[in-house]
C-alpha cells in the first residue's frame, strides 16, 4: 500500500531534490509525484506517493528537518478515510455516493448517514449502513446540532459530507470539524438567492447549469472551492428539466470533490485550494 507524503511550505531552491533524496536514502520507490509553486505567495506544494518504506516515522522526521520553517508535512497511507454523510430529503447526491461506495471503489469508509428527515432511511438501509434520524422540529439550532453531533461523533469521521443537507451550520459546529466539511450547491449564487432558483433561472433564460463543491466555512457557500461542473441548457428546457440537469451536475461534482479529498490531493491555501491531480 503506497504512502502519501504531503508538503506545504514557503518555496526554496532544491526542495523536490531534497525530499526525493530522503526517499531514495530510505530505499523507497516514488510511484507518483506532483508539485506546484504559487509564485505570488512564493509557496510550495508537493504530493508524493511512494512504496517500500520500512520506517515511515523516520522518513517524516528527516523530511521535516530539511524543510523551511512553517512547513506543514503529513504522511499517511492510502487506506480509506472514515466519512459520515448528512442529508435531508433529496436523494440524488446521497444515492450516487452510496452507489460509488458499494460498486465503484470510492476510497471511503462510509460509516453512517445522519438526516433531519426520515425520508431517505430505506435508501440508506438498502446499503446496510446505519441511518440516524435527528429531527429538528421544536429544537433550537444549538439543541439540534448537539443531537447531530451525538450521532456523528462515535463514528470518528475524517470528513463530513453534506449531501444536500439543508441546514445552515453554526460557527461552533463548523469549528468542531474545521476544514473537514464538504458541501455542494448550485452555481446560481449569488444571482438567484432563496427559494425556487431553477424557476428564477428559467425566467431569465439561463444557458448554463452548474454546481460547486466547497469546504464549509462560517460564511455561507463561500468556502474554498474543490470542484465545479456545468452543462448547457437552452430555451427548450422547462424549470423542472433545468432542476434535473442541476441534480445531475451536483452529484457528479460532489463525488469528484470527495474523491480529491480522500486521495489527499487538496491543499487549502487561504480561501483557495491547490488541487494536485
Amino acid at each position: 500500500m503506497p504512502h502519501l507524503l504531503r508538503i506545504s511550505c514557503p518555496d526554496a531552491p532544491g526542495l523536490v531534490h531534497a525530499v526525493t533524496g530522503v526517499l531514495v536514502r530510505h530505499g523507497c520507490n516514488v510511484v507518483s509525484n506532483h508539485e506546484f509553486v504559487e509564485t505570488e505567495a512564493e509557496h510550495f506544494f508537493m504530493r508524493t506517493a511512494f512504496t517500500g518504506v520500512d520506517d515511515a516515522a523516520a522518513v517524516e522526521a528527516e523530511v521535516r528537518a530539511l524543510l523551511p520553517e512553517r512547513a506543514t508535512v503529513t504522511l499517511a497511507t492510502d487506506a480509506p478515510r472514515p466519512v459520515v454523510l448528512l442529508a435531508t430529503k433529496e436523494a440524488h447526491c446521497l444515492g450516487d455516493l452510496l452507489l460509488r461506495y458499494a460498486y465503484e471503489g470510492l476510497p471511503a469508509d462510509i460509516r453512517a448517514v445522519v438526516a433531519n428527515h426520515d425520508t431517505l432511511r430505506p435508501l440508506v438501509e438498502a446499503f446496510g449502513l446505519p441511518f440516524h434520524y435527528v429531527p429538528h422540529e421544536g429544537l433550537s439550532r444549538a439543541e439540534h446540532e448537539r443531537a447531530v453531533l451525538a450521532a456523528i461523533e462515535p463514528y470518528d469521521p475524517a470528513y463530513l459530507v453534506l449531501a444536500k443537507y439543508m441546514r445552515i451550520l453554526s460557527p461552533a459546529f463548523v469549528a468542531r470539524y474545521k476544514d473537514r466539511i464538504l458541501n455542494i450547491h448550485h452555481s446560481f449564487l449569488p444571482a438567484f438567492i432563496g427559494a425556487r432558483p431553477y424557476h428564477q433561472a428559467h425566467e431569465r433564460g439561463v444557458k448554463i447549469i452548474g454546481a460547486t463543491a466547497h469546504i464549509v466555512t462560517d460564511d455561507l457557500d463561500t468556502g474554498p472551492i474543490l470542484a465545479q461542473g456545468t452543462r448547457p441548457v437552452d430555451h427548450t428546457y422547462t424549470a423542472e428539466a433545468m432542476a434535473q440537469a442541476g441534480r445531475d451536475v451536483e452529484k457528479i461534482v460532489l463525488a469528484r470533490a470527495l474523491r480529491l479529498l480522500l486521495d489527499e490531493r487538496v491543499f487549502l491555501h487561504g480561501n483557495r485550494t491547490v488541487v494536485l491531480e
